[in-house]
């Protein structure tokens, strides 16, 4: 299948909604095989049409009687709640190699997309935005009005200094224990393990939890030389150092904490999806794609 745009395209057009329906229309189509759930499956009743519903399916005969426009919405094949929570601590303020693209940029695309994937497929989205300045929610819903609402949300997400403490987001877990496929986008560096513990009180016997974390091509590369000058983004602390004495165990640190963080989620029963982003949307809409299959059984 063809590549999708890569990020360093994306990162010169400023539209979202234009960025993700061009994405997942593209990726949709790669596949062939999909189909759009919740259309044509069996009548179920009449809405009001709403800009966005496609023509064919209004009900004409109706309008000729009634003088107004009315959708025959089908009856959904198990529908499904998928909800959104995205990581805005200042750590996903790294930008990639090309230096146009941080993770929170990257991350609020991916979950545009996957949100249109979602409606185009009759699901119901929700979106959850999360640091300490604020907690940006939108309860689940579904459509073209309904996605342009995360699409505004997501815009006005802004980084900030440390993900939430559990006080704050202890509001919002028994709406995401409910039956739902949650996808939570981070880098999952964290103090005091406030991620994986976040994630961990998610996870229950009727919903499934997927973990995709973003990661830059320098992180995983280390392609630095001399002497040079790191800061941690959420405390503020500097360290400089020379790049030859402490690559080998800048390597070994980061190993040692991807094991960790994989070991830690799978004794929940959520398996770590690594994305790159320095590469294209393909691995983590696929990834997506496979585990709402999963769900969905």
């Amino acid at each position: 299948m063809e590549r999708l745009v890569d990020p360093k395209t994306l990162a010169r057009v400023r539209d979202m909604p234009l960025i993700a329906k061009t994405v997942a229309d593209g990726f949709l189509h790669g596949l062939q095989t999909s189909r759009q759930r919740g259309l044509g499956i069996e009548f179920s009743q009449y809405r009001s049409y709403e800009p966005g519903d496609e023509l064919s399916h209004i009900d004409w005969k109706l309008f000729a009687r009634s003088d107004r426009y009315f959708v025959r919405e089908a009856e959904r094949e198990s529908e499904q709640t998928l909800w959104l929570l995205l990581d805005a601590s200042a750590s996903m303020s790294q930008k990639s190699t090309s230096g146009h693209w941080d993770k929170l940029d990257y991350g609020r695309h991916l979950a545009a997309t996957l949100a249109y994937i979602g409606q185009k497929q009759g699901d119901n989205v929700g979106l959850l935005g999360l640091s300490t300045s604020e907690l940006s929610f939108l309860p689940p819903g579904g459509g073209e009005r309904h996605w342009q609402r995360i699409m505004a949300q997501l815009s006005g997400i802004k980084a900030g200094q440390t993900f939430p403490p559990p006080e704050l987001l202890k509001k919002h877990l028994s709406r995401l224990q409910q039956p739902a496929l949650v996808i939570l986008i981070s880098d999952f560096y964290q103090n005091n393990h406030d991620i994986t513990g976040f994630i961990g009180q998610l996870k229950t016997s009727h919903n499934e939890v997927l973990a995709m974390q973003l990661q830059s091509r320098d992180e995983l590369s280390f392609p630095y030389k001399g002497i040079i000058r790191f800061k941690d983004l959420e405390s503020h602390e500097e360290l400089l150092v020379p790049s030859r004495a402490i690559k080998d165990s800048y390597f070994n640190t980061l190993t040692e904490h991807q094991q960790k963080l994989k070991n830690q989620l799978l004794t929940l029963g959520i398996e770590l999806n690594c994305l790159s982003i320095d590469q294209p949307m393909d691995e983590s809409l696929f990834y997506y794609l496979r585990q709402r299959q999963k769900a969905g059984r």
